[in-house]
């Protein structure tokens, strides 16, 4: 399983264990929805851009990182303030921002070779209570990947939108781009059922 996504360095955060790493997204991730604080949000969201500049990624990427993000948090913004209200949609979209921008500095100074080979190793003991290491695998792989195919996407629509002199329209952006995550979906769905994973 190859990454499109991974950016190789020589970066502290590049040499941690791919293990160590894949506990601290988790634990980000669910203090990032358990906190209701705008500005401790904000600090965790200012410490994950201080991870970009540690791990030394490429300005250019993060150019591209935070024009796809901008266009993802706009349209969650307005879809959560028309829902909840201006209070509840900062700090939804501060949670996202966290959450992403964290996720995909993973995904660029992680192997996804190595994340899938360190959760295979960890739950190799569970195997006597029935757990399968390698379909967990495969099922962590499939979701990092995810976040690059996803990020590559909102990429591409928002170049698309602002071809069309419509970078300010939601619907610009939104319809494109769920149109072609169910496509992608779907797409995956028939790979892993040529490869039998659903009959098992």
């Amino acid at each position: 399983m190859v990454g499109g996504w991974y950016e190789p360095g020589s970066s502290p955060l590049h040499r941690t264990p791919a293990g160590w790493k894949l506990l601290a997204l988790l634990g980000l991730a669910a203090v990032v929805f358990v906190l209701r604080s705008p500005a401790w949000l904000g600090g965790i969201c200012a410490a994950v851009v201080l991870g970009y500049a540690l791990a030394r990624v490429s300005p250019g990427r993060c150019l591209r990182l935070a024009r796809t993000l901008g266009m993802l948090v706009a349209f969650m913004f307005a879809l959560q303030w028309w829902l909840l209200g201006p209070g509840a949609a900062v700090l939804v979209c501060l949670r996202i921002a966290a959450a992403l921008t964290a996720a995909n500095l993973f995904t660029i100074t992680t192997r996804v070779d190595d994340v899938v080979s360190a959760v295979e190793r960890g739950l190799r003991p569970l195997r006597r209570f029935g757990v399968r290491p390698d379909r967990v695998g495969l099922l962590v792989g499939l979701t990092l990947q995810s976040v690059a195919v996803l990020s590559k996407i909102a990429a591409e629509v928002g170049e698309a939108a602002r071809a069309r002199g419509a970078q300010r329209s939601v619907i610009a952006f939104a319809v494109p781009f769920l149109i072609r995550t169910l496509r992608h979906a779907d797409e995956l769905g028939e790979a892993l059922a040529a490869r039998g994973e659903g009959d098992r």
